[in-house]
């Protein structure tokens, strides 16, 4: 999915600010080169408090000014969990390649763990993700599943073309039944726990035609 239609759809945001020119020749003085789908994103987005103002935090070329020691990384920084627990990475030693694989750590020392195969694919689920917790309608807490409550979700929505890999240990997927309202399904192998909203009141009741009934509250 393009970036704009999916930070309008699911943000709520049909002008997103982005980086300017100086700010993106800033990082690649840093870093030497960045990938054009990381370089898009920050064009698109990087100045979008929709995007940039929540608990896990982007990082953007700000964060590569204000803090000088990320140069010294042997790998590029997308995304931190907002305790520090989970980060998402792209090596360094891939920036050079049209598209590269970005890689997840739980801890330092950590092992590194692919999440997603291409930067474009890791955008597009980590920010379908990250949406869930700033959507206007939405439940107010987690929700196990059973495999067969599941089932259910699988059957009565469409699944989004995206996954979110060893994102906290997770993998995760998304649902939709309309393109403004979203149902993310985290598999904790021996479980499933869900969380899910709406852009309005509209299309948050038309996900609870579907979901209202399902899962235990966690």
């Amino acid at each position: 999915m393009e970036l704009r239609e999916l930070i309008r759809d699911l943000y709520g945001v049909d002008r997103p600010q982005g980086c300017d020119d100086r700010e993106i020749a800033a990082v690649k003085e840093i870093f030497g080169d960045i990938p054009a789908a990381v370089e898009n994103f920050y064009r698109t987005a990087g100045r979008s408090q929709q995007i940039t103002r929540h608990d896990d935090m982007w990082f953007f070329p700000e964060h590569f000014q204000r803090w000088r020691h990320l140069a010294q990384s042997d790998h590029f920084p997308l995304l931190c969990e907002n305790q520090g627990v989970c980060r998402a990475e792209i090596r360094r030693e891939d920036l050079s390649l049209p598209d590269p694989p970005v890689y997840t750590r739980m801890e330092d020392g950590g092992p590194w763990l692919l999440s997603a195969p291409t930067a474009s694919e890791f955008l597009e689920a980590a920010l379908t993700y990250e949406a869930v917790w700033q959507l206007k309608y939405s439940v107010e807490e987690y929700h196990r599943l059973t495999g067969e409550e599941l089932a259910v979700v699988q059957a009565r929505l469409n699944r989004r073309p995206c996954v979110l890999k060893n994102w906290m240990d997770l993998e995760i997927t998304f649902y939709s039944s309309c393109p403004d309202n979203l149902v993310v399904v985290m598999d904790a192998d021996d479980h499933y726990e869900v969380l899910y909203g709406g852009v309005t009141e509209e299309s948050y009741a038309a996900l609870l035609d579907v979901m209202e009934g399902l899962g235990e509250p966690v």
